[in-house]
């Protein structure tokens, strides 16, 4: 497994990290036994890093996770939640689905409330140990600030910061499906580690303009989600998602054109989206989202599948890449 550095409160990241978003009822309910089995696959799998959050479900995917994982040696496995967004009880709530205006298929039991303050930070962290079952987490991260960057710079970060000085959470970081942001937090901060969703893909590569070079100049680890953008790169068709909605025209037309040069290569092209992030050397892990263990091991294998670089050389001839992009090595 792949490891890189992440700062002074490091920890260790393997290569494929499982995403817990589905265990909080992603769109679609989950059973609490397919939950647990999910994340046994994952653990069976080798798969030792697992990203939450309370956003998830209203604190259901991180209940889930922790059950899951209870048997399991605490330290033999990564764990990272997220802050930001405190649960507040909603007595108006609790019909079935009513969540789904967030994406969750959930009770509506709780309101989400922003906060980025210090005490939200500490009241957040508090919840979620609570909910997990654990006394610590490894990686705590600033859950999208986009709309109070100054506050989670000013407030929560610092916070997190001295937790992280005091024991209590191993590394902290940034999590968001943007990379401007988080570049200034590199810069202008010690985090350990960023979350980018999204935004360095084989269909987008904006984490390029200065996230990453800013990461891997000073250091610091970047974890990349939605590698598959919202499950555009596993089957692109019209009415496939993309960012969580209907993929525009000229997006799909592009997933299409790169669909048609994977599949010359005998490459699903869910397996070259999930190799491509690994060709920078900021990118310290990919992380994956599953409802089922069928899903876990078919990450998992096409992880496993060989990919040639000619796939690559073809992606940039036809301009779907730029030259200078990085790509994996053969492995």
């Amino acid at each position: 497994m792949r490891t890189t550095g992440l700062g002074a409160g490091a920890v260790r990241v393997t290569e494929l990290a499982l995403g817990c978003a589905a265990l909080g009822n992603l769109y679609h309910p989950v059973t609490d036994e397919a939950a647990h089995a999910t994340v046994d696959a994952a653990w069976d799998a080798g798969i030792r890093a697992f990203d939450t959050a309370p956003h998830y479900g209203l604190g259901l995917s991180e209940r889930r996770l922790g059950t899951a994982l209870r048997d399991r040696p605490r330290d033999a496995y990564t764990l990272s939640t997220k802050v930001g967004r405190l649960l507040v009880p909603d007595p108006k709530g609790g019909d079935a689905g009513d969540d789904l205006a967030h994406g969750f298929a959930v009770p509506a039991t709780h309101r989400r409330v922003w906060d980025f303050s210090a005490d939200g930070v500490l009241r957040s962290l508090e919840a979620s140990l609570e909910r997990l079952g654990v006394d610590r987490v490894d990686v705590a991260l600033l859950h999208d600030p986009d709309d109070h960057a100054e506050q989670a710079l000013r407030e929560a970060y610092p916070t997190l910061e001295r937790l992280r000085g005091e024991g209590v959470v191993g590394a902290i970081g940034v999590g968001m499906n943007q990379s401007a942001l988080p570049a200034r937090f590199v810069r202008e901060t010690d985090i350990d580690v960023v979350l980018l969703a999204g935004r360095y893909t084989l269909l987008e590569q904006d984490g390029l303009t200065e996230l990453l070079p800013e990461a891997a100049a000073r250091g610091r680890g970047v974890i990349i989600g939605g590698v598959f953008n919202s499950g555009l790169l596993i089957a692109p068709r019209p009415g496939a998602a993309y960012d969580y909605a209907p993929a525009p025209q000229p997006v799909l037309d592009r997933a299409l054109r790169l669909l048609a040069v994977t599949e010359r290569h005998g490459v699903p092209l869910r397996a070259a989206a999930l190799h491509f992030p690994f060709g920078h050397p900021a990118v310290a892990s990919v992380l994956t989202g599953a409802r089922s263990p069928q899903e876990v091991h078919d990450t998992v294998e096409q992880l496993r599948r060989p990919v040639p670089h000619a796939l690559w050389d073809e992606l940039r001839a036809e301009g779907l890449l730029d030259p200078d992009t990085p790509v994996p090595q053969p492995r």
